[in-house]
């Protein structure tokens, strides 16, 4: 659904928000390098203690989302009976990397609240880990209830799927070495339909396909020997984006002399998170920049026109 990314980083900051502001929750680990689970595991009735107020902070936070979701996209739209609808050809799958990246994020988040507070590896692992699917999925009963929209099995994918890339390296590695990111520059498309690719650069950045691009970051530095001189903040980036799609569907898009097409992406990439600092503040702000790709120079393959250069990618 075209409003994918808009619903995932409302509800991603709403959750950062509440916990960036809770001053007890020492959530955001120095260093991805340096992050130690508690010693003990603490008892179940401590753990209870600990975590009913970080519950009911989470639940007003993701229930403020749901309310500002349904003023956004629902609220003047008449009601339908629950239906289904396959958009998984869509804007090239676009949104459904926006479903990924969002629930992979909340997940994360979820396991490390759950690991601070002392709950023990494999649940903080499965219960921390199935957040993002938990948080995402709901939304698919309000577009199912729509009659714009429609529940989407292909969203409910990758809702799992991002989620499951968390628990999957979790239990490999005990940590988080490939991590998804994101990344926009404004495109030319946005103007020609501005209703729903968005009119204005906050709009844009939420709405405009043409403009975002989706990363996998991978985090050599762990994939080599700890007595490695790579840097551990330097990451290598594989991205996916696409352009020329105004509409959704091909014959659309063609009346406009437009043809949407692929482009696959090569970058460096920075670790925020691998970089010292003793004051919680950066913690939090490196915490959240890790979600995003840094600009840097690109290698871009695409059917249309080959291999293009890029001394500065956003």
């Amino acid at each position: 659904m075209h409003k994918t990314l808009s619903s995932s980083f409302f509800i991603w900051c709403c959750l950062y928000g509440w916990l960036w502001l809770t001053p007890a929750l020492p959530v955001f680990a120095q260093s991805t390098y340096t992050f130690e689970p508690q010693a003990e595991v603490d008892s179940a009735k401590t753990v209870s203690r600990k975590l009913l107020p970080y519950a009911l902070g989470t639940a007003a936070a993701y229930t403020g989302g749901l309310l500002w979701l349904n003023e956004t996209w629902y609220k003047n739209e008449p009601r339908t009976s629950f239906h289904w609808f396959n958009d998984a050809r869509e804007w090239k799958q676009m949104d459904k990397l926006g479903h990924f990246w969002g629930a992979f994020h909340e997940s994360k988040l979820g396991v490390d609240v759950l690991r601070s507070l002392g709950v023990s590896e494999k649940k903080a692992i499965w219960w921390g880990g199935s957040l993002g699917f938990l948080l995402q999925t709901p939304i698919e009963y309000f577009d199912g209830r729509s009659p714009a929209y429609g529940a989407s099995a292909s969203d409910i994918v990758a809702n799992a799927a991002g989620s499951l890339a968390v628990i999957s390296q979790q239990l490999a590695w005990g940590e988080l070495r490939l991590t998804p990111k994101f990344s926009f520059h404004r495109s030319r498309y946005a103007e020609l339909r501005p209703n729903v690719l968005g009119n204005g650069l906050a709009e844009e950045l939420l709405k405009d396909y043409n403009g975002q691009t989706y990363w996998l970051s991978v985090d050599v530095a762990k994939f080599l020997p700890a007595s490695s001189q790579y840097p551990k903040w330097l990451n290598l980036a594989l991205g996916y984006g696409a352009e020329e799609m105004v509409y959704h569907d091909t014959d659309a898009n063609q009346a406009l002399g437009l043809q949407a097409y692929r482009q696959y992406y090569l970058s460096l990439d920075l670790n925020w998170q691998a970089i010292p600092t003793r004051s919680k503040f950066l913690r939090g702000a490196f915490y959240v920049l890790n979600a995003v790709k840094l600009p840097a120079p690109a290698v871009e393959w695409n059917g249309r026109r080959g291999w293009r250069l890029h001394g500065l990618y956003f």
